[in-house]
């Protein structure tokens, strides 16, 4: 479906909640090539870009399952590849995600790189960077990307700008890194956290999630183990429905959120004579 239609003119009334966030579960299905088991990925909202992400897993050799209409089973310990499909990358950018955790796991990637060939003026470049100062080497050669090393190093990685894409790519590329790596002027979005968490979950070193600043110390290997996660809300969505509410002065219990999340928008809102109730997964307006 790429039309709405939305009749409005009436006072919005009743309850809903919100759904896994889409821009944290990519990233965490990306890092999920990581893991030396099977993750188990909760709250997963049903969406195109999300199916795009399972062929792009398939497509490299795990094998992912939807055991339930929002939980998602991905294995990544089949032996992958370090070829995303080219289609798939074409189609959604969030794709280059699995570049660090496939250089991280394969020590290589052969990769479509999105948005043309020109260095220095694309979103992928911040990542290429971040991967040279770990010790990687990158050739371009019609419109794709070969990155590779013998052996990742760490190192300080200050970001241009704070890159929310390029911060979890460095991170996912930094984890089995020798040596300590620091992220500067890092990305701080609550999906950053996110990621952090996830991956320390799986065996990962991290710190500072959040601020500008992350540490990573490189670790050998991770540990075989299956792990079982529940994605965050997302507070695009929840902001959205709030923000409803509040245009049409509607009555909307907003359940399944983080309030912390979406906090500036509370105090604006109130600013404009909005009226909040807020406890700790829900808000009414």
């Amino acid at each position: 479906m790429d039309t709405l239609r939305v009749g409005g003119g009436k006072r919005l009334q009743g309850q809903v909640k919100v759904s896994g966030a889409k821009n944290a579960v990519l990233k965490l299905m990306a890092a999920s090539l990581l893991a030396n088991g099977t993750c188990i990925i909760r709250n997963v909202p049903r969406l195109r870009d999300v199916d795009t992400m399972v062929g792009v897993l398939r497509g490299v050799g795990a094998e992912v399952q939807w055991l339930d209409e929002h939980i998602l089973s991905i294995d990544p310990t089949h032996g992958l590849s370090h070829e995303p499909p080219e289609q798939l990358v074409k189609d959604m950018r969030a794709s280059i995600q699995v570049m660090g955790p496939l250089l991280t796991r394969l020590g290589k990637v052969k990769m479509f790189q999105p948005g043309g060939c020109v260095i220095g003026q694309r979103p992928i470049d911040l990542h290429l960077k971040g991967f040279q100062s770990l010790g990687a080497e990158i050739a371009e050669e019609h419109g794709y990307v070969f990155i590779q090393a013998k052996g990742l190093h760490g190192a300080e990685v200050h970001l241009d700008f704070p890159s929310v894409g390029a911060t979890e790519n460095i991170m996912a590329a930094a984890i089995f890194a020798r040596g300590t790596t620091i992220i500067r002027n890092a990305a701080r979005e609550p999906e950053i956290i996110e990621q952090q968490n996830f991956l320390n979950r799986l065996g990962a070193k991290i710190r500072g999630a959040g601020t500008d600043q992350i540490k990573i110390e490189g670790i050998e290997k991770f540990q075989e183990k299956e792990i079982d996660y529940s994605v965050i809300p997302d507070r695009i969505e929840a902001g959205t429905y709030i923000i409803a509410a509040a245009m049409t002065q509607g009555d909307i219990l907003v359940q399944d959120l983080i309030p912390e999340h979406v906090e500036p928008l509370f105090a604006k809102l109130q600013e404009a004579g909005a009226t909040l109730e807020v406890s700790l997964e829900e808000v009414r307006i």
